[in-house]
Parts: structure tokens; C-alpha cells; sequence
């Protein structure tokens, strides 16, 4: 009996942990349908020694074995199928820990973001240790579950888990990474292959393997073909015997059933194929009937006739010989294809066909109203879903895009650019416009999770259908390729200026797609003109609506009209629009807020991490410097969350682009890179002007009047410039016994600050060129960022000791105590410009503000990044922070109204906080969500609730609706 007891209560624990692991993985970036595809793998018989040479090299014991094995070839040489059917083969013995595939329709999917988190799941799905490991880390920073840092999610949800478990995976670990040449421009991948390509991914366990296919392109060839630890393997080097073989023994299995078909004509169409499995694919499907007027022999011949016009690889021959059979050459259905295949071509992600000729019919001229199946009925060799009305209509291989948009290539049949992406924004919005409805899956009750809805999915497919689907996640991307007309901006009027706004949310929210609501709104606000500026407020109030609340919406659908809705500030434009048609809501009696807390706009455009960015000093603008080594320009005023980038990149530099700033007078950029040159461009022409090879790879800054500039390095030494000349001025200065990593003039151009690694902060005469006084010392890590107050005064320092400390720049000491209260490394501080006040950036991902007098830190931290904040500064007047970070986003923040929402937060309550801000009834149901600005250390279940109590906020419950009567919040009538 004790033995039953102890084996239940082993149990019961194993359960909890279990669930509490699945409660750390909830919410988990995860790429779906990009995984093993049994169908693609190799025909039984075929592909046999490099198959076998594959699985020799994953089962090679010998502990200095290559962890990677990079399998490229050209277009149709076979490569997924090798890829799928080592993952078969894998997964059937237990070692497959993941199968991921990269693929040209999906790319606005941006799935190499979601590369290792899905390849994590995997591995946690596969490995009881690894599963606890990554739990582990996951309940320490939620923020790696969605985070878009592949950096990150190498270290933290690969390798750190992976260290922890520490050769307790038993067997084989096999990853299949295929396609990786499809998941876009090269900057896409960039990251994965620096990461592939690290010294990392060399001492992975010796039995983990990564196996990866491509073409080889340039960017990838040139960094995997260098690595040590990785094998390089070509399909295009295998002797022409053996793929004769190969493709023979295929074509055999495909033309069994054809007796006309015999062994002569079988080798004659492998000799033609010349290696290219996709070739001889087509030209079975060619040959086999299906559709009448030619004998089975006679399709033969014209696959084989070398007659076909307009020359080309094998590939183009093929495809213009289907088409010229299944396209008739008039100018009708000529133009009907191209209008069908740019629209399958244009769609985000692949359709069904029913989905396209739904979408199809809300175009806007009688002509396109056709069926597609006109078009599509005998395409079935070049597309799937056709023949299966079921999956989506899609190439069957990626060569055949290629083959459509180069027009040397395709001729008549040529697919270029057109306006299909304003036809299908056009479709789109009109597809909002009448197809979104309030609380459409008719969910009861608002005291439940989404989570908890037992039938939501169903719900989800009966009542969203694929085509509303669509148009919700992607009307935006198309309107943003089109240019502005007036009629669209109308229809998006439509949308955002009524309640169609919550109610897209709300299908958005039911579909986990709230990720595409600040993308959406932000390109709206970029391609909007002149007399439509109450559609860009509202379309601003979205964005900062979904930053305050998204994740309740996430949560809990209902709560988007009862948790979210009494919340938004009165003075806002949304607040005026959606209140007079919602009502039983919760009253705020005293103490809400008029305007936005902490606003934030979010730079988006670099595609690597943002390391620098500061304000011209008029405020109007910021400079950027990123890892993707430009840098940018922005407009700081334009929108909320998203500015305007103006130009395009800044380009030049060949390596991470580290510090970056403005001269005073705002007409010149001073950049720094790790390619050890400073650059200085044109302000305004968007041009560099000088460049210097100053062997210098850190930080940069202008002197005020602009003549000089200063540098630090990891020579460890501080140089000056003239910026003119482009030459230096003296000699180095030197004393730091480590790397230069900040540098920076005082007001009067008279005292350079520099921070060091070697954990001080000195300070030099910039016209003698010598230290004065000793060492600033106090700090017991690494210092990344130090400053003058502008009056010269004080200096502040930041460290990866996580504290700030502010110095009496004239005595050489330390004032006050450290400034504590970040958790990671700080990267980056300065004081505002009346120095008062001090921002701090960390690598705990938040922005934090701090009394420079007092040494106490203002309000709580201002978070948003979802990687290292590497740059803060203030604006002029001081009414504005920008921060940059490893998201490769710039955040401005208003500090303003972030001070006002905190100073009468502190002024009011000393209480604590909710845990996660909910107010539940019995049994755990979600009644209210109280935002983090007036959430207080009580709360009351009475009808009238005042929260907390003592402070100035309170909450009227008493017409508040919820549960079962939460749907009569909306006046329809109104």
C-alpha cells in the first residue's frame, strides 16, 4: 500500500512539473508547417551513397567530428528531398531533435525569427532534461519566448540549456535546417550563419549535428565555406552516372503505369534531365494524360524535341513547353494568367484556391471576377492545389518564381510588377469592412482565458473564415507596396475611424496575431497623406492601446471592450470615438488619465541591433547605428511608435556601426565602427563626406563647435581629430590599460570624459592632450558609458558592475552612493540637459530614470525593448528619451508624461501592486484588469471599489458588466 502511495505522490509531482513546464512554453514563438514533410523524401533506392555518406558523418563518434554539414547544389538537384528523408530516417530511430524549413512563400512569416525557438520546442519535446533546462530558463525571462534575437535565442534557449543538461541526451541528435537560401534577403539570415558559423556551434555535444541545405549563394557560401567545423557537401559535384541512375530508377516509378513508356525512352529522358531530379519531375507529370488531344507519345516527343523555343537551361525549356500546353497564346487568357499568378505570387502566404477566388471577387473591376480554375485547371505539374482543392495553391518548386519574373527567361509568360498589391489591399479592406462584426465566435462569458474556451478553435474556423483571416494579418503589408490613392485611403478610414478597430483586434487576438497590429498601424500612419489626420491619430492611439493592454487582449478576448476600454485615456481621439458607443463599462470616479503614459514610438528598420542612437540638438531628428553597419537617419516627430525614416541607410562601413552623434549645428554625422574607420556624412544629403582609417573601433563624439572629434578603441588609448582635415591632433592619449569603450567632449570643448573596461573613468585636458588628476575609481566591473553634465560639473558612469555613479568632475570623487536597480549590465547613460536628471540603459532590457540630486530612481523602468538596451540620451529639452537596442528598434519615450502618470503614482499610494494586476472572483475568474499606473496594494470586492485604498484613483463596479452579460458593453444601435 506505502509502495501505491509513493508511486501517486511520484506521480502527482511529475504531473505539476509537467504542467508548469507547458505553463513556462504557453506563448512560445513557434513556426508552424515548417517542419518534416514525409511526402519530398527521396524514392526508395535512390540518393543511396550520399545518403549514406550523411549518415555516416552523424553517427561518426569521433569527438572532433564537423557539427554541421552544409549540403548545397544549384535549383532541382534534389536537395529538400535528401534533407526530408534524413529527417525521416532520424526521427524513426528517435534522433530527430528538429526539422525546419525555410521557403520563398512563407518569407513575410519572417520565420528566421523564429528559427530557434521552434528548433527549442523541438529539442524540449524530444528530451525530458533538455525540456526541464529550457523550462528553467524560460521562468526567468518570459521575454525569450517571442523575443525576434536569434543572438539571444542561440545563447539562451540553445546553449545555456544545453550546458545545463550536459551529455545527459542519450544518442543521436540530428537538426535539418532546409532551405535556408529561401528565407529571403541575405540579410535575413545573417545572424543564423554568424551563429552557425561561431566558435559556439564548433563545441556543441559531440552527438549533435546540424544538417543544412541551400543553394550556394554568395553571403552563404562565403561564411560557411570557411568554417572549420563545418563539412561541405555539393549534390552538383555526384558524377553524372550516378544521377542518371537515380533519376532513371524515378522516372521508372512514375511512368510504370504507361506500357508506351519503355526502358529506351526512360533512359532517354534521364540522359535529358542532366542531374536535375525537378526537371525529370516535371517531364513525367508533362507526359502522363490529363487533358485530350495528344497521345502519351507524342507528349513525349515535345519533351524531348530540342526545338523548344527561346533556349535556356533545362528548367526554362520545361516550363515554357507546359505552359505553351496548358495556356492558350491569346490575349485574354494571357492576361489572366499573369493577373492569377501575380496574385498567388503577391498573396503573403499561400492560399487556397477558394480563398483566392473569394478574394478575387472584392476586386474592383468586373474583369477580374472570374474563376481561377479557368486558368489553374491543367497547371497541377507546376502548382499544388489544384487537383487537391484542400492545400494551398503554391509552385511545387521555387524555381518556377524565378522562371515567372525574369522575363528574358519567361517571355509571354512573363509575371512582373504590377498593381496586384493595391488590388489585394483594395479586396482586403473591403473584406473588413463587411465581414467584421462584435464578438464574432460568440464567446459567452468574459471570465475566461482564451486558453479556457474549450471550442475556440472551432469557433475560430466556423466564424472566421480564411479569407477574413487573411485580410486581417495582411491588409496593411499589401497597402503599404501600393502607392497612395485616395479610395483606399477611404476604406482604411473606414476601418480605423470607427469600432471596426476593436473589432479587428478581437479577431486578431483569436487568431495569436496581435503581433501584427503595430507593423499594420505604423505602415498606415508612414503611407497616409494630407487631410486624412484624425485616421492618423486614431491609428497612433492603436499602437499605444496595444503596447498598454496587449497582453490582456492576448489573454482574454472579452476583456479587449471590458478590461481595456475604460482605461484609455479621455482626451486621447479613440477615447472620444469608441466611449458614446460602449457603455456598462467600469467608471473611473477620480484620478484617470487624460493622456498616454510613457509614450513610446518604435524606429523600426535596421535588421541587426541598434547600438547607437542619439537627437540632433533641435530634437527633430535622430541618428542611428546599427550591426547591420548603416547607419540612419530618422524624423523623431512623425507618428507615435514608428517614425519616418528619411533616405535610405547610410552605407560605407563594413562592419558593426558602434557609436554615432550629431555636430551641434545638425548638418554633420560623426560614425564609428569596428571596421576601425570614422565616418563623417552629410546631415542632410544622406552622403559621407570624410572617411578616416583611424584604427579606432569604439566610441565617436563631435566637440561643440564641430571642428574636432574624439575616439576610443581597443588599443585602449583616446585620440582627437580634426574633422575638417580628417587627420589626428597629437598623440594619443594614454593610461587606460583596456578597451576605450566611451568617450565624449565636455560643453566647452576644454575636458574629454573617457570610460574604460579597466573599470575607471578618467578625464583628459583636450587641448594638452594630458590626464588630469587620477583615475575615477569605484566602479567593480567593466564601465561602457560615461558623460558631462552640461555644465561640466559631474560626470556619470555606467558599469557592468549594474550601477550607475555619478563623480564631481573637478575633485576626481564620487557623490552620493551607487545609483542601483538594474539587473544586467549598463550600456549606456547620460544626463539631461538641465542636470537634473539621468537615463540609464541595461541589458536588462529597460530604460530607467534617475533624480541626479537624490540618486533615487523616478517611477518604475520604462519597458518595451525585447533585447539589451545598448544607447539612451535625452532630448534637449528634456522632455524626450531615445533608446536603442539588440531588437533592432529605436524607442523614443515621453518623459513628460511619464513623470507626471509616476510623480502622482508616488505621491498618492505607498502600497504594492498587484501580482499580475487582476481582480478574480471565485474559482479564478477574470473579472477586471487594472493597468500597472493604478494598481495598488488592495483591492475591494464591494460594488463600488476604490483601488487602493487611500489613493486618489477610484473604481465604479456598480454597471459594470461581466460573465455572461459582458456582450451588452456594445450600443449597436449607436
Amino acid at each position: 500500500m506505502q509502495q501505491c502511495r509513493d508511486r501517486a505522490a511520484r506521480d502527482i509531482r511529475v504531473n505539476t512539473y509537467r504542467i508548469l513546464e507547458d505553463l513556462n512554453f504557453e506563448g512560445m514563438a513557434y513556426a508552424g508547417g515548417a517542419g518534416l514533410n514525409t511526402t519530398k523524401k527521396c524514392l526508395d533506392g535512390t540518393r543511396t551513397e550520399i545518403l549514406r555518406d550523411i549518415m555516416s558523418w552523424i553517427n561518426d563518434p569521433g569527438f572532433d567530428a564537423p557539427r554541421i554539414l552544409w549540403l548545397h547544389g544549384q535549383a532541382g538537384r534534389g536537395k529538400s528531398a535528401v534533407a526530408h528523408t534524413i529527417a525521416s530516417w532520424v526521427k524513426d530511430v528517435g534522433g530527430l531533435g528538429s526539422c525546419f524549413c525555410f521557403a520563398r512563400d512563407r518569407q513575410s512569416e519572417h520565420r528566421e525569427e523564429k528559427i530557434l525557438t521552434t528548433i527549442a520546442r523541438d529539442l524540449a519535446g524530444r528530451d525530458q532534461s533538455f525540456r526541464r533546462a529550457l523550462a528553467d530558463v524560460l521562468s526567468k525571462d518570459h521575454t525569450l519566448k517571442t523575443t525576434p534575437d536569434v543572438i539571444q535565442q542561440w545563447q539562451q534557449l540553445i546553449l545555456e540549456p544545453l550546458s545545463k543538461v550536459n551529455g545527459a541526451i542519450v544518442g543521436n541528435v540530428v537538426v535539418v535546417i532546409d532551405a535556408l537560401d529561401e528565407s529571403g534577403p541575405d540579410t535575413s539570415r545573417e545572424h543564423i550563419l554568424s551563429l552557425l558559423a561561431s566558435p559556439e556551434a564548433a563545441q556543441l555535444p559531440s552527438n549533435f549535428r546540424i544538417l543544412l541545405t541551400s543553394r550556394p549563394l554568395a553571403d552563404i557560401k562565403r561564411v560557411l565555406s570557411t568554417a572549420g567545423h563545418v563539412k561541405v557537401t555539393s549534390l552538383d559535384d555526384i558524377s553524372a552516372q550516378l544521377a542518371e541512375r537515380d533519376i532513371q530508377l524515378y522516372v521508372s516509378a512514375e511512368l510504370r503505369l504507361h506500357p508506351e513508356i519503355g526502358a529506351a525512352e526512360i533512359q532517354s529522358i534521364s540522359q535529358k534531365s542532366d542531374g536535375l531530379f525537378e526537371w525529370a519531375r516535371l517531364a513525367c507529370r508533362f507526359i502522363k494524360p490529363n487533358k485530350p488531344g495528344r497521345t502519351i507519345m507524342e507528349r513525349y516527343d515535345e519533351v524531348m524535341s530540342s526545338n523548344s523555343r527561346g533556349g535556356g537551361s533545362l528548367l526554362d525549356v520545361i516550363y515554357r513547353t507546359i505552359l505553351e500546353d496548358t495556356v492558350p497564346q491569346d490575349d485574354m487568357t494571357l492576361a489572366r494568367f499573369r493577373s492569377v499568378m501575380q496574385q498567388i505570387m503577391s498573396s503573403s502566404v499561400p492560399l487556397q484556391l477558394d480563398t483566392l477566388d473569394e478574394m478575387r471577387s472584392h476586386f474592383p473591376s468586373d474583369e477580374d471576377h472570374f474563376d481561377m480554375m479557368i486558368i489553374l485547371e491543367f497547371m497541377a505539374p507546376l502548382l499544388s492545389g489544384i487537383s487537391d482543392r484542400g492545400s494551398v495553391v503554391r509552385p511545387l518548386h521555387a524555381s518556377f518564381y524565378d522562371f515567372l519574373t525574369d522575363e528574358k527567361r519567361s517571355g509571354m509568360y512573363f509575371v512582373g510588377g504590377s498593381s496586384m498589391h493595391g488590388l489585394l489591399a483594395f479586396a482586403s479592406l473591403h473584406t473588413l469592412c463587411s465581414d467584421l462584426k462584435f464578438n464574432i465566435c460568440g464567446l459567452e462569458s468574459s471570465y475566461f482565458r482564451n486558453a479556457e474556451v474549450v471550442d475556440l478553435q472551432e469557433r475560430v474556423n466556423k466564424n472566421i473564415l480564411p479569407n477574413l483571416s487573411y485580410s486581417c494579418q495582411y491588409w496593411a503589408h499589401h497597402l503599404q507596396k501600393t502607392k497612395f490613392d485616395s479610395t483606399l485611403a477611404t476604406l482604411v478610414k473606414d476601418i480605423v475611424g470607427c469600432e471596426k478597430l476593436l473589432f479587428w483586434l478581437e479577431v486578431l487576438s483569436l487568431l495569436n496575431g496581435l503581433g501584427y497590429v503595430t507593423c499594420a498601424l505604423s505602415s498606415v500612419i508612414m503611407w497616409l497623406e494630407d487631410g486624412f489626420e484624425k485616421t492618423l491619430a486614431l491609428a497612433q492611439d492603436g499602437i499605444r492601446l496595444l503596447q498598454n493592454f496587449g497582453n490582456v487582449i492576448s489573454l482574454s478576448t472579452p476583456h479587449l471592450y471590458t478590461s481595456v476600454l475604460p482605461f484609455i485615456p479621455t482626451n486621447t481621439m479613440l477615447s472620444r470615438m469608441l466611449m458614446p458607443k460602449f457603455s456598462h463599462l467600469v467608471g473611473i470616479s477620480v484620478g484617470g488619465l487624460k493622456e498616454w503614459p510613457a509614450v513610446q514610438q518604435a524606429l523600426e528598420g535596421h535588421t541587426g541591433g541598434v547600438n547607437s542612437a542619439r537627437f540632433s540638438s533641435d530634437g527633430k531628428r535622430i541618428v542611428s547605428g546599427s550591426s547591420d553597419k548603416t547607419v540612419r537617419i530618422w524624423d523623431a516627430e512623425r507618428g507615435v511608435q514608428i517614425g519616418v525614416q528619411i533616405g535610405g541607410p547610410l552605407e560605407g562601413h563594413t562592419d558593426w556601426v558602434i557609436s554615432v552623434g550629431f555636430s551641434s549645428d545638425g548638418k554633420r554625422i560623426v560614425s564609428g565602427s569596428l571596421d576601425k574607420t570614422i565616418r563623417i556624412w552629410d546631415a542632410h544629403g544622406y552622403e559621407a563626406v570624410q572617411s578616416m582609417w583611424v584604427a579606432h573601433n569604439s566610441g565617436v563624439g563631435f566637440s561643440s563647435d564641430g571642428k574636432r572629434i574624439v575616439s576610443g578603441s581597443d588599443d585602449k588609448t583616446v585620440r582627437i581629430w580634426d574633422a575638417e582635415r580628417g587627420v589626428q591632433i597629437g598623440g594619443p592619449l594614454e593610461g587606460h590599460t583596456d578597451w576605450v569603450r566611451s568617450v565624449g567632449f565636455s560643453s566647452d570643448g576644454k575636458r574629454i570624459v573617457s570610460g574604460s573596461w579597466d573599470k575607471t573613468v578618467r578625464i583628459w585636458d583636450a587641448e594638452r592632450g594630458v590626464q588630469i588628476g587620477g583615475p575615477l575609481e569605484g566602479h567593480t566591473g567593466r564601465v561602457n558609458s560615461a558623460g558631462f553634465s552640461s555644465d561640466g560639473e559631474r560626470i556619470v558612469s555606467g558599469s557592468w558592475d549594474e550601477t550607475v555613479r555619478i563623480w564631481d568632475a573637478e575633485r576626481g570623487v564620487q557623490i552620493g552612493g551607487p545609483l542601483e536597480g538594474h539587473t544586467g549590465s549598463i550600456n549606456s547613460v547620460g544626463f539631461s540637459s538641465d542636470g537634473k536628471r539621468i537615463v540609464s540603459g541595461s541589458w536588462d532590457k529597460t530604460v530607467r530614470i534617475w533624480d541626479a540630486e537624490s540618486g533615487v530612481q523616478i517611477g518604475g523602468p520604462l519597458e518595451g525593448h525585447t533585447g539589451r538596451v545598448n544607447s539612451v540620451g535625452f532630448s534637449s529639452d528634456g522632455k524626450r528619451i531615445v533608446s536603442g537596442s539588440d531588437d533592432k528598434t529605436i524607442r523614443i519615450w515621453d518623459v513628460h508624461g511619464y513623470e507626471a502618470v509616476q510623480s502622482k503614482w508616488v505621491a498618492y499610494n505607498s502600497g504594492g501592486v498587484f501580482h499580475d494586476g487582476w481582480i478574480r472572483g471565485p474559482k479564478g475568474r477574470l473579472l477586471l484588469w487594472i493597468p500597472p499606473t493604478f494598481q495598488g496594494s488592495s483591492y475591494s470586492m464591494w460594488t463600488i471599489a476604490i483601488i487602493p485604498k487611500g489613493s486618489c484613483v477610484e473604481l465604479n463596479l456598480s454597471q459594470m458588466v461581466h460573465g455572461e452579460q459582458w456582450h451588452q458593453c456594445f450600443n449597436a444601435a449607436v
